[in-house]
């Protein structure tokens, strides 16, 4: 869950990302050879999102789901205020509203889904939670070849529940498709809040809006844990991993790299989380979940391809995309 930048997306395709501030790229972009350096900059980001959130359900036995989040989003809050120093003043009262609902969206996004790895493996909650973004991509672009990735996504996820989800946990499935349906409303207030505030102060803001909403639960479910030094250590470490440091990554890409490009890169959040899952947590996939997962990434990548083809095809002859 990933950053920000001056503005941020307008269209879910090239927003299909994990975390906060997905951005839109400047107009000119560098493409071709240019873009390596930049692409091993948002796998980099991806990598860190992913395996910060393995380390994240290493550390829920000892302080909780919702500690976890807590310590994560309040870490970052913390970051992020330090490194934007947000100008409080002069915003309208649209403004706040929209910054607020923002932060809801990132609380409610991080809080499911750390339910839902706290139940399910990673790669799985990961595959079920991108098809919110991919949901909004397809309804937005109203094409009739998105009904195709629809149908692989839907294809996907009877094969991840084996028909009828008998082999999950339901109420981390179902926590994992709520933190989908958050991801795509933070997608949404994303994009506003980048229009309404400059750099990334939106995003400190919102982020400082979620830790405030989780820390009452978070000290309700962990109390003094929170302040032990371990925890306290391995919390800053996965709000580093998974909020810090990827969205200073993607932001340096974000320069030189298209949106459309990022997008396609972040549709493998799944595969990458199912490594982490894997390697961190021994949480091997079967070759139907890995089927499974590959039809979902393979879903939104083509919903990503079509967005831009459709973004292309209304460039006029002669004249540049």
């Amino acid at each position: 869950m990933t950053i920000p930048s001056a503005t941020t997306p307008s269209t879910p395709a090239a927003a299909l990302a994990t975390g906060p501030g997905n951005t839109s790229t400047p107009t000119g972009a560098p493409r071709g050879r240019g873009s390596l350096g930049p692409v091993g900059l948002v796998l980099a980001g991806g990598i860190s999102v992913q395996f910060g959130g393995a380390l994240a359900v290493t550390l829920m036995p000892r302080a909780g789901a919702l500690g976890v989040v807590t310590l994560r989003l309040l870490v970052a809050a913390v970051v992020l205020l330090v490194v934007c120093r947000p100008r409080l003043r002069g915003h309208s009262r649209a403004d706040w509203t929209t910054v607020i609902a923002f932060g809801i969206a990132l609380a409610g996004m991080n809080g499911l889904f750390y339910q839902a790895a706290a139940r399910i493996p990673l790669g799985t909650a990961v595959t079920l939670e991108v098809l919110g973004p991919l949901a909004l991509s397809v309804l937005a672009s109203r094409r009739a070849i998105n009904f195709l990735w629809a149908g692989l996504a839907l294809a996907g996820v009877v094969l991840l529940g084996g028909g009828g989800f008998d082999s999950l946990d339901p109420l981390g499935a179902a926590f994992a498709l709520g933190a989908g349906v958050m991801w795509a409303a933070y997608i949404i207030f994303s994009a506003r809040t980048g229009r309404r505030f400059p750099q990334a102060d939106g995003l400190a803001l919102a982020m400082a809006v979620a830790a405030l909403l989780f820390l009452p639960l978070g000290i309700a479910e962990s109390g003094t844990k929170l302040l032990d030094p371990t925890i306290l250590a391995l919390g800053s470490a996965v709000a580093v991993l998974s909020s810090v440091l990827p969205y200073t990554l993607e932001l340096l890409a974000l320069r030189r790299l298209p949106a459309s490009t990022f997008a396609i890169l972040m549709s493998l959040e799944p595969a990458i989380a199912a490594a982490a899952g894997f390697l961190i947590l021994s949480q091997a996939l079967t070759l139907t979940e890995a089927a499974a997962i590959a039809l979902v990434i393979a879903a939104s990548m083509g919903a990503v391809r079509t967005q831009v083809g459709r973004g292309r095809a209304k460039t006029l002859p002669g004249q540049s995309a």
